[in-house]
């Protein structure tokens, strides 16, 4: 698979957000409105399968590296859901 770069310099934004969009699994889960304990554990499962085939392909400074960006999306990603759920309880409560 040829590289594609994470970001459109450009337009200025990651490209990350895009690429999940047009993932099937990922639009098939939220068609509903509801991700299903099912379509959870589907995508865990995708995941890890994802990083057991990659793991053994980094030497040692990558794999510090893709660790360390692991960790800080997975911080993102609950930081996200956190701010997004409290401005959405601020409205439901203001209204």
């Amino acid at each position: 698979m040829a590289k594609t770069s994470w970001f459109d310099e450009k337009a200025g934004t990651e490209q990350i957000q895009e690429r999940v969009a047009k993932l099937q699994s990922f639009t098939d889960a939220l068609a509903d409105g509801v991700v299903t304990a099912k379509e959870l554990a589907s995508q865990e499962q995708r995941l890890v399968d994802v990083m057991k085939k990659t793991e053994p392909l980094l030497n040692d400074d990558q794999h510090g590296q893709v660790t360390t960006l692991l960790v800080e999306l997975t911080a993102y990603n609950v930081m996200r859901l956190l701010h997004e759920l409290h401005q959405e309880r601020a409205k439901m409560v203001l209204g």
